[in-house]
């Protein structure tokens, strides 16, 4: 009668593999091969690429040469089972999966969270290593209890959060930054009235006193699992060591000793080392049992019924041009949807602000040429503030008067904006009528013409001047972008916040911009045109 064989344990599967692969890579002429996997390449540079955050409290921080954090331990730890020394690559939440693709590290340790949108990018390490949320974080003062509160509000995020999708579906404006760091600094300085981060990075900030009396958790969604990740290409062995490595490193405390040590939050870790100490968990086939791993956030967005046409274009473009184009407005609900209105609303931005100016400048031109001494000096004065008054400043006067008076939405930063420009550029507009009026006032001195007449004149006069400034302001409409107004620069803003492709998605909205002027610039030539016949 045979006896079936034990099977093998995650302990013993990975001290095989580990050396399988040690044996492979010390085989003359292993080393040279092209296309081995990153396990093999490991142990033949006797070294592991990790890419470490540097900017991120508890986690990864850098004092010279000095690294501190739970990722930096772990992946020290890592480094240490398989036997090399640990490289460490400095990664942002924009650039962690980029950096893995381009062979320039080979494991990302840097508090990435693993949800269904990232599964196609990258290889998720199972078991997770850690888990946080998603929280939102205000001065206390700030009524904020949950979604319905946040409309409107500037929220500062960082680049690549899983996150954004989620908070720009509720009306938030995003602004965006490259590390995290940055966000308990802006919301010091009253740039923003939230910032959004994982509860684990705000974590050493409330230990502050200062920061802890005037800041809060409002609150937190999006709870996500933290995964170790490695390449979807040339890492299937590294990825399957990986797997029984983190499997035995939370069995065996390891994770739960270094969190402990860095002082982070270890309710997730104690649990899961119950998890990976029970006998149905705890087998070399454990990390695929449903039972005993945790799904990823299901972070999917709807797609455009056309994605596979983008997709097409997209290899068509790489195949035929050798670059890489994303097309990520294209591709989802949620990202053609900001797109749309956001072309809509520059639109409707361009022509408001073409209007505005053209309404002040035939305005401040006829105040300017009054008869009446004190009219004339008061409105020249304005226009000079004007000419003098940064643009971003006087949109963002502009805005903060506005709410004053209106609850803030889409339509009053719109309306802002619009009369901001029309301010700037027809104050500059306007003050070349007057000029010409006062000239027409000298050459026709004694002659009895209708002021009304003269106004024409000087308005044909100016038209070169008029139509410039006409163009400066559609070409300035997307300073609108500084005061949340939803127009197509904060549409892409938004969109690049959660989706890749920002060079390709900023290169369209330069095109898109160029088409609105050239088609503004020959509209205006038209105007022109007429302007200087009608008073000939």
């Amino acid at each position: 009668m045979m006896v079936p064989a034990l099977a093998e344990t995650p302990d013993a599967a990975l001290t095989r593999l580990i050396g399988e692969a040690r044996i492979e890579a010390e085989t003359p002429g292993t080393c040279e091969k092209p296309g081995i996997d990153r396990l093999i390449r490991i142990f033949c540079d006797d070294q592991i690429r990790a890419g470490i955050r540097e900017k991120y409290p508890l986690f990864g921080t850098r004092e010279g040469d000095e690294r501190f954090g739970y990722d930096v331990d772990v992946a020290r730890a890592v480094a240490s089972r398989l036997g090399v020394e640990p490289v460490f690559t400095r990664v942002k939440a924009s650039t962690r999966i980029v950096l893995l693709d381009e062979d320039k590290i080979d494991v990302v340790l840097a508090t990435m969270g693993h949800n269904t949108q990232r599964d196609g990018q990258a290889r998720f390490i199972r078991p997770h290593y850690y888990q946080s949320e998603t929280v939102l974080i205000g001065p206390k003062e700030l009524k904020v209890a949950g979604w319905k509160d946040i409309a409107g509000h500037s929220i500062c995020v960082t680049i690549g959060n899983g996150s954004n999708a989620q908070m720009i579906s509720h009306q938030a404006r995003l602004m965006l930054f490259e590390e995290a760091t940055v966000l308990p600094v802006r919301l010091a300085d009253e740039t923003c009235m939230l910032a959004a981060q994982d509860n684990s990075f705000f974590a050493s900030y409330f230990t502050d006193e200062d920061f802890a009396r005037r800041f809060e958790p409002k609150f937190g969604f999006a709870q996500v699992p933290w995964g170790m990740a490695v390449a979807r290409t040339g890492s299937d062995r590294l990825a399957q060591v990986l797997d029984l490595m983190s499997q035995t490193f939370h069995r065996t405390g390891v994770f739960l000793e270094n969190g402990r040590k860095n002082k982070i939050a270890a309710g997730f870790l104690e649990s899961q080392k119950e998890v990976w100490a029970r006998p149905e968990c705890n087998t070399a086939e454990g990390n695929t049992d449903p039972a005993c791993i945790l799904p990823p956030l299901d972070a999917a967005l709807e797609p455009t019924p056309f994605i596979g046409n983008v997709v097409a274009v997209e290899q068509w473009i790489a195949d035929n041009t050798g670059l890489s184009v994303s097309l990520p407005m294209f591709k989802t609900i949620p990202a053609w949807t900001l797109f749309q209105s956001g072309v809509v609303n520059s639109l409707y931005l361009v022509v408001g602000a073409l209007g505005a100016t053209l309404f002040f400048a035939l305005l401040l031109g006829a105040l300017q040429s009054s008869e009446n001494p004190v009219v004339q000096w008061v409105f020249h004065a304005l226009t000079v503030i004007l000419q003098s008054s940064p643009v971003v400043l006087t949109v963002v006067i502009a805005a903060a008067v506005a709410q004053e008076f209106f609850t803030y939405s889409s339509v009053v930063a719109i309306g802002a904006a619009i009369v901001a420009l029309g301010l700037m550029n027809g104050s500059n507009a306007g003050q070349a009528i007057g000029e010409a009026m006062h000239t027409l006032h000298a050459e026709n001195a004694g002659k009895d013409i209708p002021e009304t007449q003269l106004f024409g004149r000087a308005v044909s006069r100016s038209a070169t001047q008029i139509v410039s400034f006409l163009i400066n302001a559609a070409k300035g409409t997307p300073v609108a972008a500084f005061i949340g107004a939803p127009e197509l620069l904060s549409a892409l803003t938004d969109i690049t916040s959660f989706a890749s492709g920002r060079a390709t998605t900023y290169t369209m909205l330069l095109i898109f911009y160029v088409l609105v002027v050239m088609v503004v610039v020959w509209l205006c030539g038209r105007l022109r045109v007429v302007l200087e016949r009608r008073h000939a």
